[in-house]
C-alpha cells in the first residue's frame, strides 16, 4: 500500500473546503491547517523557535517567504512575554508597597500592571496568513536564459475572432487566425533571444541549452529528437473525463474546452521543421494522458504527416497515433513515499535530446493555476491520483495550503529528462478559463484585453519566471472563483526558485533514489510592482529578477513600452567578448561593464546611435587598460528610461 508523506498538521481540508476558502477570502486572509487553529501563544513560540533555528545558521534565510511570515509572530510572542513579565513584576511590587502601607504607590503600580497586562494580551500572536502577499520586486532564486529572467508576453487581439459558444468552435480556422499566430510565435522567440533572424534565434536557444548542460557550443544536429509536451486535458483518456469518442476519435463533447490550440501547435511544428531543420520523424508532440482528437490531428498531419502524434493508447484502428510507453529511466519523489509503485520517464522524453513545454493559461481548482509546471502532471503514463502510486494531488494548494511544504511539481520541473532537456517554455494564452469548471473560454476585462479573449502567447527560458508572470496575471483576473489567490497557490515557485535550499527543507533530487545531488535553483520568482505598469526588477534596473518584454500586436501596432534586446558572444569570454544590441529608436546610449560588487569596470559606449543593430567589444580590461581577473561580470545597456543587462563569464 502506498503511504505518501503528509504535510505537518492534521489531515488536509477537503477539496470543497479549499474551494470555499478560495472563493470567500481575499489573498492574505485564507484559513486552514493546524497553524490557523492552534492557540496563539503556542503559535508565537513555535514561530520564534523556527525563525531562530533556520536563520541563525544562515542569515540569508530571513528573506524566505516562510521566515517573513514567521517573524511577525515571533516578535509579537517576544513582546507578549515581556509584557506578561513586566505586569507580574509590577503586581509583585504593588503587594510589597501595600504591606508597607504606601497606598498611593501601590495603587499606581496596580493600575500600571493592569495596563501592561492588557497590552500584552492585545499583543499576543495572531493567526498567521497562509496566503500572505509577497513583497513586490523581491527576486528569489537565480534567473535563467540568454537574457536571464526574460519573459516575453505577446498579445494580439487579431489572433482570435470568435463570438463564443454557438458560433462554431474557437479552434476552427475561421475563428483563430493561423497567420497571426505564426507571426506571434516567430516574433516571441526572436524577442526572447534578442535575434533579428528567426533561424539565428532557434540556433541561439539550442546553443545556450547545450552550453548549460556542458555539451559545448553546439547547434542542432540532424537526427536529434525533439519532444513537445502539450496540454489536452479536455481530451483525457479516462471514460467520462474527456470529450473524445474512443471508437471514432472525434471530439464529441467539451468541444470548446481550453486545450492547447492546434494553431499554436502548427506554428511550432513549422518552425521546428522549416527553421530549425528537424526531420518530421524526429519530432513527437502530444499529451500522454489524453487522446489526440481527429479535429486537431487533421489540422497538423495534413501539413506534417510524418510527425509522431503521441497519446495515451495509440489511437483507434482507423485513426492510429503513437502510444505513450514507459522507459527504464526512473523518477523519484523527493518526499520519499513508501509502498508506492515506481514511476518512470516516458520513452519519448528519455529518447529526446530536447524538450519544449507548451502549457496552457488556465486557473485550476486544486493547484491555483496550471501553466508549464503542472503541464508535467500529464507527463506520466498514469494519471496523478492513480491508486497504488504516489498521489501528486497531495502536494497541491487545495490539499496542502500551508507555506513551505514539499511540492511534487518541483521534482517534475527539475528532473534531468524533463526540465533538464527543456529549451523553451511556452504558454498558449489565446483562450483562458478555469479547469475543470469552465467548458468554454472566459473573456477578460482588464487592460489590455478589453472584455475580449486573452489572445496571448508567453515564452521564456526560465521555468520559474514564466510561471511568476502568468500567476501575477491570473491573480489579477484569471478566475472569479479566485483559485489563483488560494493559500499555497504560489508556494511551488518559492520551492523551485530556492530548490538548492528550499523553505520546506526538502532535499529535491528526482534523479536518484536517495538524497544524492540536490537540484539547483530552477529559476527566478518575483511579483511585479503593480498591475498597471507590470514592471519587474530588471525592467526597473533594481535587481537581477524578471524582465518582462511586452508586445501589443503582431500586426504593426507599437509596443506599449519600448525595449532593448542584447546578448554577448562568445560567452564565456577568453578574454574578449562582443556585445550585440538592438535599439528601438535613435538616441543616446550608455554601455558599461561592472563587477559582481556593482563597481564600474569600463565604459564601452556613451553617445548617440541610430536605431537598429550595433556591437561593442570588451577586451577583458578595465578603463585603465589593466587585465581583469577571471570571474563574473555584467554589462548594462541604457537608452533613456529603458535598459537591458547580461552576464559575462571571463575565463583566462
Amino acid at each position: 500500500m502506498c503511504t505518501p508523506v503528509r504535510q505537518s498538521g492534521p489531515t488536509p481540508p477537503t477539496r470543497q473546503a479549499a474551494n470555499d476558502m478560495a472563493g470567500s477570502h481575499d489573498r492574505g486572509n485564507g484559513r486552514g491547517g493546524f497553524l490557523a487553529r492552534a492557540p496563539a501563544p503556542l503559535l508565537g513560540f513555535l514561530a520564534l523557535v523556527w525563525f531562530l533555528v533556520r536563520v541563525i545558521p544562515k542569515p540569508s534565510r530571513a528573506a524566505y517567504p516562510c521566515q517573513r511570515a514567521a517573524f511577525p509572530l515571533a516578535s509579537a510572542f517576544v513582546l507578549w512575554i515581556v509584557g506578561l513579565w513586566s505586569s507580574g513584576s509590577l503586581l509583585s511590587r504593588s503587594r510589597k508597597l501595600l504591606s508597607g502601607r504606601r497606598w498611593a504607590a501601590a495603587l499606581a503600580c496596580s493600575v500600571l500592571a493592569v495596563i501592561v497586562g492588557a497590552g500584552s494580551l492585545l499583543l499576543q500572536p495572531g493567526t498567521p496568513s497562509l496566503a500572505a502577499r509577497d513583497p513586490v520586486n523581491w527576486p528569489l532564486g537565480e534567473a535563467r536564459g540568454i537574457h536571464p529572467g526574460r519573459v516575453v508576453w505577446y498579445h494580439d487581439p487579431e489572433a482570435t475572432d470568435w463570438e463564443g459558444p454557438g458560433d462554431g468552435h474557437w479552434w476552427s480556422p475561421e475563428h483563430t487566425d493561423q497567420t497571426v499566430v505564426d507571426e506571434m510565435l516567430s516574433s516571441t522567440v526572436r524577442l526572447l533571444t534578442g535575434q533579428a533572424d528567426e533561424a539565428a534565434a532557434w540556433d541561439a536557444l539550442i546553443r545556450h541549452h547545450n552550453l548549460g548542460r556542458g555539451i559545448g557550443d553546439a547547434g542542432y544536429s540532424p537526427g536529434e529528437k525533439i519532444m513537445v509536451k502539450v496540454n489536452l486535458v479536455g481530451c483525457h483518456y479516462l471514460p467520462g473525463w474527456g470529450g473524445v469518442d474512443p471508437a471514432t476519435y472525434d471530439l464529441t463533447s467539451n468541444l470548446d474546452y481550453m486545450n492547447t490550440s492546434p494553431q499554436v501547435m502548427l506554428a511550432l511544428l513549422r518552425r521546428l521543421v522549416h527553421v530549425l531543420g528537424a526531420a518530421q520523424a524526429d519530432i513527437t508532440i502530444g499529451d500522454p494522458l489524453a487522446m489526440f482528437p481527429n479535429q486537431y490531428h487533421a489540422m497538423l498531419a495534413g501539413e506534417f504527416p510524418d510527425v509522431n502524434y503521441l497519446d495515451h493508447g495509440g489511437g483507434a484502428p482507423a485513426h492510429p497515433r503513437v502510444a505513450a510507453r514507459n522507459s527504464a529511466v526512473p523518477l523519484y519523489w523527493s518526499s520519499h513515499p513508501s509502498g508506492c509503485q515506481p514511476d518512470y520517464i516516458l520513452a519519448s522524453y528519455a529518447e529526446a535530446t530536447y524538450l519544449i513545454n507548451l502549457g496552457n493559461f488556465k486557473s485550476h481548482s486544486d493547484a491555483g493555476v496550471t501553466l508549464c509546471a503542472k503541464n508535467h502532471y500529464g507527463s506520466l503514463l498514469r494519471y496523478p491520483a492513480a491508486a497504488g502510486y504516489f498521489d501528486l494531488h497531495e502536494s497541491l494548494a487545495s490539499q496542502a495550503p500551508d507555506a513551505a511544504g514539499y511540492r511534487a511539481v518541483v521534482d517534475l520541473m527539475g528532473h534531468g529528462h524533463l526540465g533538464g532537456k527543456t529549451i523553451l517554455y511556452l504558454v498558449d494564452g489565446l483562450y483562458s478559463g478555469c479547469h475543470p469548471y469552465d467548458h468554454a473560454p472566459r473573456r477578460w476585462a482588464h487592460p489590455p484585453f478589453g472584455n475580449d479573449w486573452t489572445s496571448s502567447l508567453f515564452a521564456s527560458q526560465d521555468p520559474v519566471a514564466i510561471e511568476s508572470v502568468c500567476l501575477d496575471l491570473m491573480q489579477l483576473e484569471g478566475d472569479p472563483r479566485r483559485y489563483p489567490q488560494m493559500a499555497g497557490a504560489g508556494d511551488y515557485l518559492h520551492e523551485a526558485a530556492l530548490a538548492d535550499d528550499p523553505p520546506s527543507g526538502t532535499f529535491y533530487d528526482p534523479d536518484h533514489p536517495g538524497d544524492v545531488t540536490r537540484l539547483p535553483s530552477l529559476g527566478v520568482h518575483e511579483h511585479w510592482n503593480d498591475p498597471t505598469n507590470m514592471q519587474y526588477s530588471r525592467n526597473l534596473g533594481t535587481g537581477d529578477g524578471i524582465e518582462l518584454v511586452k508586445r501589443s500586436s503582431a500586426t504593426g501596432a507599437p509596443s506599449p513600452s519600448p525595449y532593448l534586446v542584447s546578448h554577448c558572444y562568445p560567452n564565456p569570454a577568453n578574454p574578449r567578448t562582443t556585445i550585440h544590441f538592438e535599439l528601438p529608436a535613435p538616441g543616446r546610449v550608455e554601455l558599461s561593464v561592472y563587477d559582481v560588487s556593482g563597481a564600474r569596470v569600463a565604459t564601452l559606449l556613451d553617445g548617440y546611435l541610430n536605431a537598429g543593430g550595433h556591437e561593442a567589444s570588451w577586451p577583458g580590461r578595465d578603463g585603465s587598460g589593466r587585465d581583469m581577473p577571471s570571474g563574473v561580470y555584467y554589462y548594462r545597456l541604457r537608452q533613456g528610461e529603458i535598459r537591458d543587462s547580461g552576464k559575462i563569464a571571463l575565463v583566462r
